[in-house]
């Protein structure tokens, strides 16, 4: 008999789990159902965008832009830096790639603020870094100081994440600065603004305001939340043209689609717009997390398009209470996190975390942040 061994993979992919995405709603007769579980904008894409993809394009024969000129060039008026300072993604999920990637091997070490965006452990486990998980504070805020003082001369790359996915806080302008000024100068500093759209809060971080000051720093956007293109895939990043140079030699080629360049150039056009639907859907925001809170609930500041219950260990009862109400939200071990939906989604929203606190009511007012992968 022939022994076949296994084949051989590396070990960093024991230390760190599959990045799981959020699930579809499960089917319940006489109720809509409603994903909650991936932080998607339920509007539909402005009727311009809608319409330059039912254009005729490009033949899917022929290789997109790969430098994406066009679209960088927008990126750069409208936000006012040269376009040699902007790359365009595959989503800001290639962007954490390639900035790791230009960053970080087995020799170095990654901090970021835990629990967070999930594909940070993913992105430095993948390139072999030291990874050094820096706990939030019991409100969801990232503690800078003990981030700061994670940093070594090893460190290769920070990731901060404004506001903080799954939690919702912002970090405030000045923090981030004092931060910075913490931070060695050779060491890559990733601001994550996937959500900057949706801040109301006027002390957040201005990272337009930052990048100039800080050449270490990075900031990591996407059309995927407010612009609502999430299927299209396009991401962004704005840095020094050192950093944008490195990152041109990690992207995948031709990983954006022609349509895909052309939508996010059409919203851009738009951009007015946008900010002013993401306002709208930070309005409703506010209105969930206020009401939730009036329950009892120990909602963290929102300033994206989700909320954040800290549960812990009964986010699995949650979720399932969740799934019967054919509600998909997003479990992540410490808690659950609720996208902002339809107006029926969130009254079913509201409905479900009444009736759940009386069920539990020594959860009311008990935040917790810390969790497992």
């Amino acid at each position: 008999m022939v022994t076949v061994d296994r084949t051989r993979l590396r070990a960093e992919l024991q230390t760190f789990p599959p990045y799981i995405p959020g699930r579809a709603p499960q089917e319940v007769p006489g109720l809509t159902p409603y994903r909650l579980s991936s932080n998607e904008n339920h509007l539909d894409p402005l009727p311009a965008v809608l319409e330059s993809l039912a254009q005729p394009g490009e033949l899917p024969s022929r290789y997109p832009d790969d430098a994406a000129v066009a679209l960088r060039a927008r990126i750069g008026e409208v936000f006012g830096v040269p376009p040699e300072r902007t790359i365009v993604t595959a989503g800001a999920s290639e962007l954490l790639v390639a900035l790791t990637q230009i960053t970080s091997d087995n020799r170095t070490e990654a901090v970021y603020p835990w629990p967070s965006f999930e594909m940070y452990p993913q992105v430095t486990g993948l390139a072999g870094a030291v990874r050094h998980e820096v706990p939030l504070l019991p409100d969801g805020q990232h503690d800078l100081d003990a981030m700061a003082a994670a940093v070594t001369d090893r460190t290769g790359i920070v990731f901060l994440c404004s506001p903080n996915n799954p939690t919702g806080p912002v970090l405030r302008h000045d923090e981030v600065a004092r931060f910075l000024d913490a931070v060695p100068s050779h060491v890559l500093v990733v601001l994550d603004e996937a959500y900057w759209e949706f801040v109301t809060d006027p002390d957040a971080a201005h990272g337009m305001d930052l990048v100039d000051e800080y050449p270490n720093l990075v900031l990591a956007r996407t059309f995927s939340k407010a612009h609502g293109l999430a299927g299209l895939r396009v991401g962004y990043a704005i840095a020094q043209e050192d950093v944008i140079e490195g990152l041109l030699k990690a992207v995948i080629p031709f990983g954006v689609t022609q349509p895909s360049q052309r939508a996010a150039a059409v919203s851009l056009d738009h951009h007015d717009e946008v900010l002013e639907r993401a306002r709208a859907i930070a309005g409703v925001r506010d209105e969930v997390a206020d009401a939730l809170r009036d329950q009892g609930w120990a909602v963290p500041q929102a300033q994206g398009n989700f909320v954040w219950l800290p549960l812990g260990e009964l986010s699995d009862a949650y979720e399932e209470a969740a799934s019967q109400q054919a509600l998909a939200v997003r479990n992540l071990d410490a808690g659950v996190r609720i996208s902002i939906g339809p107006d029926e989604a969130l009254e079913r929203v509201l409905e479900l975390s009444r009736a759940f606190l009386e069920e539990h009511p020594d959860q009311a007012d008990h935040p917790r942040s810390s969790g497992r992968h």
